[in-house]
């Protein structure tokens, strides 16, 4: 297991020296994405002027207050609460998240399917898990709010955020067909088989 304290945004070649229980700490961009922004993106036939490529996205729809434009907050947003979300609703935009916009890694808690994994596998990315409920250390990470885009789905926006040690974070899912989401679940049912066997359940 290895850490990797790198700059957004990141090559493939990066992405795929990752492996699952390694640890990452971001620095640089993190774009803030959710359920309605990728459903405008992908079913509604909408764009971003954004350049997500090599990025990484998270899963989320910050709690943000209006504020007085400034070189602190530049789009008048300023960072409340920006938790992190499920992703498994999301797990039908990972490809095309990959394949449309270039982005390498997806933050979120929850794991995603198979699906996903196999797009992270084909195009070299990873999924990155933050515990639940740290929330309020999330948000000491995000420096600033610099940039939003189709700002009328806010909260759901698509939100640029600066962040600044953002971590670490625990790869879960790697571009190798790693997943820890999958070893879990095995060990979990062979716990439950033997529990029940020594029960003299039958199965």
């Amino acid at each position: 297991m290895a850490h990797h304290d790198v700059v957004t945004p990141v090559t493939e070649a990066q992405v795929r020296s990752w492996r699952t229980g390694d640890t990452v700490t971001l620095n640089g961009t993190l774009f803030g994405i959710r359920d309605a922004t990728q459903i405008h993106l992908f079913d509604r036939g909408r764009k971003t002027r954004f350049d997500l490529k090599g990025h990484a996205v998270i899963h989320t729809a910050p709690n943000v207050k209006k504020v007085e434009r400034s070189k602190a907050h530049p789009t008048g947003y300023a960072p409340v609460c920006v938790g992190t979300t499920t992703s498994a609703r999301m797990e039908r935009f990972t490809r095309p998240l990959m394949q449309g916009y270039g982005v390498r890694i997806i933050i979120g808690k929850g794991g995603l399917g198979e699906g996903s994994l196999s797009a992270f596998k084909d195009l070299g990315g990873v999924y990155l898990a933050i515990v639940g409920g740290a929330a309020a250390l999330e948000t000491t990470w995000v420096e600033a709010i610099e940039d939003v885009d189709l700002d009328d789905l806010n909260p759901e926006s698509l939100w640029k955020f600066r962040v600044k040690g953002f971590g670490p974070l625990l790869v879960s899912m790697d571009s190798h067909g790693g997943s820890l989401y999958t070893e879990v679940n095995r060990a979990a049912r062979a716990r439950r088989a033997a529990a029940l066997a020594s029960l003299g359940v039958k199965t």
